[in-house]
């Protein structure tokens, strides 16, 4: 079987003492690729230093955080805009809107959302979109791009069917991750009522580690446990899991 994640930070600090080590246990259950979304300006480097160790498995793309957006995320965009023309990135990400953390700067975060989804559409890229405690924020500015190239994933996806539905309808597929596993996730609820070839799977490592392994720092060689729970969810066996999610991933990124 073959897995693919498609949000992972693992070029920050946190795999700095056993990133060889993580890379081999991925290897080992079958993961092929691990696509990895920026942060900031600052966290670039290491993003690029990541890949260049692991070009045939790390994949980056570029952006600014909502969480990241300050007064200057002007300032900030151009020069992360600027990084395009060193070195190949594979999507805009991650972007969109957060009010769970931060909401003191919400017009910055919906200007520099439009920005980077404009600079997506202009280099024909996916986006992969953050959007916490602001469904209809993140809606309202991705319907004023009206075009057919506007595509990506809904990063860690944890809505209803209903708006699953709508957001699919807008070219987008649902990033599925360890809530899945979680007691309190109604994912169980939903993901009965969504095509599997409108999802992909995600680790958004180090964070939100899957069930039996919460509390611990999350790896991507944890995703055939977010691609079972999916399997015994949709009634279809983990290898169908793997193989269309697999398909929908290197479709999506053009990988």
């Amino acid at each position: 079987m073959q897995f693919i994640d498609t949000h992972s930070h693992f070029y920050t600090q946190d795999f700095d003492r056993d990133r060889d080590d993580a890379v081999a246990k991925s290897l080992q259950v079958g993961v092929s690729h691990i696509l990895l979304p920026n942060i900031d300006l600052e966290s670039v480097p290491r993003l690029l230093d990541t890949c260049k160790k692991y070009p045939d498995m790390c994949f980056p793309m570029l952006g600014l955080h909502p969480c990241d957006v300050k007064k200057n995320y002007q300032m900030e965009l151009q020069k992360i805009f600027d990084c395009f023309g060193e070195h190949h990135f594979i999507g805009i990400g991650e972007i969109g809107i957060d009010l769970y953390w931060e909401q003191a700067y919400l017009e910055e975060q919906k200007e520099a959302f439009r920005w980077q989804i404009a600079f997506a559409l202009e280099q024909d890229l996916p986006i992969v979109v953050h959007k916490r405690q602001s469904y209809y924020e993140t809606i309202a500015v991705l319907n004023e791009f009206k075009n057919d190239k506007l595509r990506g994933i809904f990063h860690c996806y944890s809505g209803s069917v209903a708006h699953a539905e709508e957001v699919i309808d807008k070219g987008f597929l649902l990033g599925i991750g360890g809530t899945v596993t979680y007691k309190s996730s109604k994912l169980d609820e939903v993901l009965p009522h969504i095509p599997l070839d409108k999802i992909v799977l995600e680790t958004d490592a180090p964070y939100l580690t899957p069930v039996p392994h919460r509390g611990l720092r999350n790896n991507s060689h944890y995703l055939p446990l977010i691609a079972q729970k999916i399997a015994d969810i949709k009634q279809v066996s983990i290898e169908e899991v793997a193989e269309q999610t697999t398909q929908n991933a290197k479709k999506m990124f053009s990988l």
